[in-house]
């Protein structure tokens, strides 16, 4: 068998050249691929180093106008300054010792990859991924170990403030230099798709409409069978038949070839992979057999046979959750304090509209299926749901006349911050549904249980969105679940921060 695999490998088109009989004139145009491709490498090693450049007078001049404006408050206040009884130049271990450790950072939470060059959100999390761990780890530092000189708490708070704004300034400012000059634009990765389904044309449509994406889908290929299995787009640009894939990647300059169809025998897969590794592309697999959680793949040996899998999300790491438990803490707790005369005053008006319960109480299903009773501020009449549990709509018949300014600006939420407390709920996560839907959803949505995975949220990726109500439970699903495989505490920040700004389809 082994021999007729690798005959059969040898058979395949990809095995025989096809851009010219001249064989000198394919290695004409490979040589100037690979000239072309060193050439964008140097520019990209250039552009990270200026990068890098510019993040370090940054964030050193943050922590210098920091160190000042600590005196200067410690003189405001009359203090001794036994904080700071030393003069600048002093702290130079402790500013060379940050900026090491920031840079360390910075690659770690991706500010150096090409993409992040590209797309300006990305930018603002890793950036802000890089701080926060920096102030963190800092702060820990002052804990654990004397330092002669001290450091002060409120210095690495200035430091790490003003540093995220100093670097995401410049970021900025870098990144409009190299979209004025076009650079942006050679950052980006030609791929060419081979075959089409559901997963690459959902990739595809996304990828065309963001004008910053860091992919750009040159074309596409039927695969072996010479057969799509779904029809590309009409914007999409057919480049031939599957044995002109060297020409093509002659022509287009070819980054990566993408394989979205896996009908073809293990054999003409082999070849596809081997050809990319002759002529130095990148080749990617869409995993359809994985249709959720895709983030979670991972790669392992099993008595010395590979076998993909779904194996750990973010949250899965006991340390993640007691990170994300911690912040749900604390803020549950100022949360509460802060909204307790919230609660007076609109349940009062609730009453004086509805007499009877201000606090309205519904079973929800939590992590892993368990039940609890969600808590909110009192938005409908007593009798709403005398037909059974429903979604409200806009301009819902059973809404309080107050009630629709409660539920606008999410005041009917604030009570959750006791689930929140108890371990019930979290303060970011997929909302939870109401449990007499839930049976008739698992069953018409594909993968809807995946978001019980973790704990629900008073608000969500999905909320900020615009997805609450009555909108696309299966788009809605789509953002929940990329909030699973993407979790970080910088993400829940920025969740939390959106929830103030938008009040998108709130009814």
């Amino acid at each position: 068998m082994p021999c007729v695999a690798v005959r059969e490998v040898e058979n395949s088109p990809l095995m025989k050249p096809h851009l010219s009989a001249v064989p000198e004139a394919r290695d004409v145009a490979g040589s100037r691929h690979a000239g072309s491709k060193a050439k964008t490498d140097f520019w990209l090693d250039v552009i990270i180093i200026v990068a890098a450049i510019g993040d370090v007078l940054a964030f050193v001049t943050a922590m210098v106008i920091a160190f000042y404006g600590r005196r200067h408050i410690s003189n405001v206040l009359a203090a001794d300054l036994q904080e700071f009884p030393y003069p600048l130049s002093f702290y130079s271990g402790h500013f060379i010792f940050g900026i090491f450790l920031f840079l360390a950072l910075a690659g770690r939470t991706g500010m150096y990859e090409p993409h992040n060059f590209i797309r300006l959100r990305q930018i603002f999390i890793s950036a802000m991924n890089a701080v926060f761990i920096w102030a963190m780890f800092y702060v820990c530092l002052s804990l654990l170990f004397s330092f002669r000189p001290s450091i002060s708490r409120l210095y690495v708070i200035f430091s790490a403030i003003l540093g995220f704004a100093f670097i995401i300034y410049w970021r900025l400012l870098f990144r409009l230099i190299l979209n004025h000059n076009g650079i942006l634009t050679r950052l980006r990765q030609r791929l060419v798709v081979v075959g089409w389904n559901l997963e690459v044309d959902h990739l595809a449509r996304a990828i065309m409409n963001d004008a910053f994406h860091p992919y750009e889908i040159v074309g596409c290929l039927p695969s072996a069978h010479n057969k799509y299995r779904l029809e590309p787009p009409e914007k999409v640009k057919r480049l031939g038949q599957y044995e002109d894939i060297a020409a093509v990647h002659q022509r287009e300059q070819i980054d990566i070839i993408l394989l979205g169809d896996l009908d073809p025998d293990t054999t003409e897969i082999i070849a596809l992979c081997e050809y990319c590794q002759r002529e130095m592309i990148q080749f990617k697999v869409v995993p359809s057999y994985f249709q959720i959680l895709i983030s979670g793949l991972h790669l392992q040996t099993i008595s010395g046979v590979p076998v993909l899998g779904i194996a750990k999300l973010p949250l899965d790491s006991l340390v993640s959750r007691l990170i994300k438990r911690a912040m749900d803490i604390i803020g549950a707790t100022i949360g509460l304090v802060l909204s307790a005369p919230l609660i007076g005053i609109f349940g009062l008006l609730v009453y004086l509209e509805s007499p009877g319960p201000i606090i309205y109480r519904q079973d929800r299903m939590g992590r892993r299926g368990e039940l609890f009773k969600i808590c909110k501020i009192r938005s409908m009449r007593l009798n709403a749901e005398k037909e059974g549990a429903q979604r409200a709509v806009p301009n819902d018949e059973r809404r309080l006349k107050i009630g629709a300014f409660i539920r606008k600006w999410n005041i009917d939420e604030v009570p959750q911050f006791w689930n929140v407390l108890k371990g019930e709920m979290s303060l970011v996560g997929p909302r939870p549904e109401i449990l007499g839907l839930i049976d008739d959803l698992k069953d018409s949505i594909r993968h809807y249980n995946a978001r019980h995975n973790v704990k629900p949220g008073m608000t969500g990726w999905a909320q900020i969105h615009g997805l609450r109500g009555d909108t696309d439970l299966n788009e809605r699903l789509r953002y929940d679940l990329y909030y699973l495989e993407n979790w970080t505490p910088v993400l829940d920040i920025y969740i939390m921060f959106m929830t103030f700004r938008r009040n998108l389809n709130a009814y």
